[in-house]
């Protein structure tokens, strides 16, 4: 397993934008599929967006129209662009990566039990 690392989060107002990145901490030959969790005070850890092998990306109906989930393939980095961002978006934010290849069946995120390397998070807090 590869510890990922997590950067980019910060304080922001609602309606502002923050973006994240998610590296390896070491090398490696890259990752079948990679993703983005939160998990805010009280509550489970959830899917926010995720790429397959195949690059088809899907998201969580609560962030479609304003994150956009990214790769740079070559330096196995991992970004969400968020945009538009409320104070329901406060919350630590996690890089998710799966060894293996994976591919969606339908709109709907893969759970969180098929990652196998995850990151330490950042938080993202928004004020209203």
């Amino acid at each position: 397993q590869v510890q990922l690392v997590e950067s980019g989060g910060g304080s922001v107002q609602a309606g502002g934008s923050l973006r994240l990145s998610c590296a390896p901490s070491e090398y490696t030959d890259g990752f079948g599929c990679m993703g983005w969790f939160r998990q805010a005070p009280g509550k489970e850890r959830e899917g926010v967006a995720a790429i397959d092998s195949d690059g088809k990306i899907n998201y969580a109906d609560s962030v479609k129209g304003r994150f956009t989930i990214s790769q740079d393939i070559a330096k196995k980095t991992l970004y969400l662009q968020m945009n538009s961002l409320k104070f329901e978006d406060t919350a630590m934010y996690y890089c998710a990566a799966r060894t293996n290849r994976c591919w969606f069946r339908s709109t709907v995120l893969f759970g969180r039990e098929i990652y196998n390397n995850w990151g330490q998070g950042t938080q993202v807090t928004v004020s209203s």
